[in-house]
């Protein structure tokens, strides 16, 4: 129960980390079904859209000139070359969320959590562990809890149940 002059927690910016094949998109589909209010960005991205694509939904589509300026101004959170592409995380609309309470989850490769743990020192970093997969010392030292992704289901259920704490 709450009051009127208590202030709720401040929402908190996830980031859910993992090497290439972990599957951190289809975990992340599966949390945001069960939790609509985790928020997760669309990805800024120089490649063409495909046809099943809408911008600004499933990725924003600029092109290299616009994305260097973003890039150049620190207004992506974090940035990546991809083969003859790029593709970052626009910094605003994660900070307005977070503003607004909304709770943030982010998948990302580990050098991008990385990016990010650095521009939200406050960030939880969540490492989505596949079987045999073993992490570098350093990675265990970024991360704040590692999630195994041996059943996809299992790993949901722990996501779920570690974002609703800290939401």
């Amino acid at each position: 129960m709450s009051t009127d002059g208590e202030t709720r927690p401040a929402a908190r910016l996830t980031v859910l980390a993992g090497p290439s094949g972990a599957g951190r998109e289809s975990v992340v589909e599966l949390v945001r079904a069960r939790s609509p209010a985790i928020w997760t960005p669309a990805p800024a991205t120089t490649r063409p859209r495909r046809e099943c694509e809408v911008d600004g939904i499933d990725r924003v589509f600029l092109d290299p000139v616009e994305f260097d300026q973003l890039a150049a101004a620190g207004q992506l959170l974090e940035w990546a070359r991809i083969g003859p592409y790029r593709r970052g995380t626009p910094g605003e609309s994660v900070r307005s969320r977070l503003r607004a309470g909304r709770p943030v989850l982010l998948p990302l490769d580990l050098v991008g959590a990385s990016q990010v743990r650095a521009a939200f020192p406050g960030s939880r970093l969540v490492l989505l562990r596949p079987p045999g997969y073993r992490p570098e010392p350093a990675v265990d030292a970024l991360v704040d809890h590692t999630v195994l992704h041996d059943r996809t289901e299992r790993a949901v259920d722990e996501l779920v149940g570690l974002l609703g704490s800290v939401t």
